[in-house]
């Protein structure tokens, strides 16, 4: 039987509880007390599932709308067209249905790649661009179908928009973490490393129980930010082992942890997996922005997560090793690539 089929299945208020709604406004506006205040509350969220709905954010509906019909207009493209953009060796592009596999998830032994396509988006470099000049990994630039001025101004303006919330975000995660608020910063200057992916699940056949939209897996981000609409399909499975079925909560954005951050915190902070099964029966569409550090931070356990009792458990490591070590090992693009 496939995993997803015994969801729990329980009224928002009691999902809440589980997976809480955090208002960052207080932190936001620099209310008294109030980063400490919202920190505490992260900091709960981040130990005992990994996940939390962010409200307050300030975001426009607009944007989100926007950002949704964009999504919408590249994947009514023909596929000859998307193919044209396939996925390239920084991971930016489109990568078609049946593409990728969750082969580095320790959930669910995979047997079956994932059944959705996506058009991956980062920076806007241009052709003269130091990075691109130099052609340094995970460093490129966007790949855009022409004549679609507007979809791109739409994408790149909700990039933009959650590349400015993620910065804000990253002083309460300092002070859940015990940290001086400006802790995180410098490891996300000169262009954190961001992957805003538009996701397009097509119905799926729902008798196949091998077959997910995309399979149980953690992220390999700092934090992920995920804009959902009213389509069903995803699934968290909480620390019982039990999978939830989180719903849509109006005006906030559903953020978990990743591989980067539980790595940081020795642990501490939980990566929690999750996955996609769309048997709703309709076209699904979710879009994700993945936030983690310049690739080349060095990620060392943090001093508040480790002591004589708890010694850390991860060497140092770059970024850019960890990165490339899981898009090899998940994307079928990346055989043959040494970098």
């Amino acid at each position: 039987m496939n995993i997803f089929k015994a969801m729990v299945v329980k009224d928002v208020a009691e999902v809440t509880r589980t997976i809480p709604v955090i208002d960052f406004a207080p932190a936001f506006r620099g209310e008294p007390g109030g980063l400490e205040a919202v920190a505490a509350h992260v900091r709960h969220a981040c130990e005992s599932i990994g996940f939390f709905y962010l409200a307050g954010h300030g975001v426009s509906p607009r944007i989100v709308h926007a950002a949704f019909e964009a999504s919408r207009e590249f994947h009514a493209l023909p596929l000859e067209e998307k193919l044209a953009l396939k996925l390239n060796e920084n991971n930016i592009g489109y990568l078609p249905v049946n593409q990728s596999m969750q082969r580095a998830s320790t959930v669910h032994k995979a047997t079956r790649p994932n059944f959705n396509e996506s058009f991956f988006i980062s920076h806007e470099r241009g052709a003269a661009h130091p990075d691109v000049v130099a052609g340094t990994p995970l460093r490129g630039r966007n790949q855009w179908p022409a004549g679609h001025d507007g979809m791109r101004a739409m994408m790149v303006a909700y990039f933009k928009t959650m590349e400015a919330l993620g910065e804000r975000i990253l002083p309460v995660l300092a002070r859940a973490l015990e940290l001086p608020t400006d802790f995180f910063a410098p490891f996300f200057v000169n262009d954190a490393h961001i992957n805003l992916r538009f996701l397009h699940y097509p119905p799926q056949e729902v008798d196949d129980d091998e077959q997910f939209g995309q399979g149980p897996h953690t992220d390999n981000s700092f934090f992920t930010m995920l804009a959902r609409e009213e389509v069903p399909g995803l699934a968290v499975r909480l620390p019982s082992g039990e999978w939830l079925a989180p719903p849509v909560i109006a005006d906030t954005f559903l953020v978990n942890l990743g591989n980067v951050m539980k790595r940081w915190s020795n642990d501490r902070f939980l990566s929690t997996p999750h996955g996609v099964l769309n048997d709703s029966g309709r076209d699904r569409y979710s879009i994700a922005f993945f936030y983690s550090p310049n690739i080349d931070a060095r990620i060392e356990v943090l001093p508040t997560c480790t002591g004589p009792d708890n010694p850390p458990r991860y060497e140092p490591a770059v970024y850019r090793d960890l990165v490339l070590q899981f898009y090899n090992a998940n994307y079928f693009h990346r055989a043959g690539f040494t970098g």
